[in-house]
């Protein structure tokens, strides 16, 4: 876990996959004003660590050992409604289960399409 800074954005990154997590950590830190409070592979430690740290953002991962990330998003929201989940996956946005953005998560973002600019974007828009 880093020191945060008190001005900036808190992130927390949640995939099974530590390749990913490091390079959506890479992404979260070319956003100006945003920083990674924490990382999780589980659903489990995702909510745990959230209601922890209580980040701004949680980029939330679908498939998880575990709970998936739908049920992960679902018990965050319910324990920080102001949190902004984004999900992401591989998924096409037309194959996504259909109930994953029924836990409250904001959007929805492809891992292929994850940039910067999108952080951004999402933040400025909720």
């Amino acid at each position: 876990m880093q020191l945060r800074d008190p001005g900036a954005v808190t992130v927390l990154i949640v995939d099974d996959h530590a390749p990913f997590r490091s390079a959506a950590r890479t992404v979260v830190n070319l956003v100006e004003g945003f920083t990674v409070a924490a990382e999780a592979g589980t659903g489990e430690a995702a909510v745990d660590l959230a209601t922890e740290v209580e980040p701004d953002l949680v980029l939330m991962d679908i498939n998880l050992p575990g709970i998936n990330g739908i049920e992960a998003t679902r018990q965050i929201k319910d324990a920080l409604p102001a949190t902004l989940v984004v999900l992401l996956s591989t998924y096409a946005a037309a194959d996504l289960p259909s109930d994953a953005l029924s836990g409250g998560a904001a959007c929805y973002i492809r891992k292929e399409d994850f940039r910067a600019d999108l952080i951004q974007e999402v933040w400025s828009g909720r």
